[in-house]
């Protein structure tokens, strides 16, 4: 399982329209707001369309608006559109693909693992990063970075 920068732009990119809730958000500004390239967030603004989270509104005001409240989107419904499977292994995906499913010692391990991405990534709505984000914009929350110990 590797998430792409294809599922961490477009949640970026819904963060952004999400924080303007009833504009049409030009890509221009996505793109500008968040560092990315234009052409680049085209595809991928492309893909969010079809998979139904924007509506794009076209004319001189023209952009992309939410096509539910953010509150209705999880950041597992993003990344699985964008990146289908997030099974850490193949034979999670397709159980032909390995001769030894159900009687190998690591396939739990890669269930519990991939059960614990979806557990977190399905706790968060698009409502709650849009709140982190305009937290984060105040300077109201601080970002951790997780302390590792791998000393036994």
């Amino acid at each position: 399982m590797w998430i792409s920068t294809k599922a961490q732009y477009g949640l970026r990119a819904l963060i952004e329209i999400g924080k303007r809730p009833g504009e049409a958000v030009p890509l221009k500004d996505v793109a500008e707001r968040q560092d990315l390239s234009q052409h680049y967030l085209e595809q991928i603004a492309s893909n969010l369309r079809r998979a139904g989270f924007v509506r794009s509104v076209r004319g001189a005001y023209g952009g992309y608006k939410l096509s539910r409240a953010p509150e209705l989107i999880s950041a597992w419904d993003v990344v699985t559109a964008l990146e289908g499977s997030l099974a850490p292994v193949t034979c999670l995906e397709d159980a032909d693909s390995c001769s030894r499913m159900g009687s190998c010692a690591t396939e739990g391990m890669w269930k519990e693992v991939e059960n614990a991405v979806r557990r977190v990534l399905e706790g968060r709505t698009l409502a709650d990063l849009i709140g982190e984000n305009m937290l984060l914009e105040q300077g109201k929350l601080v970002q951790l970075e997780p302390s590792y110990s791998f000393e036994r």
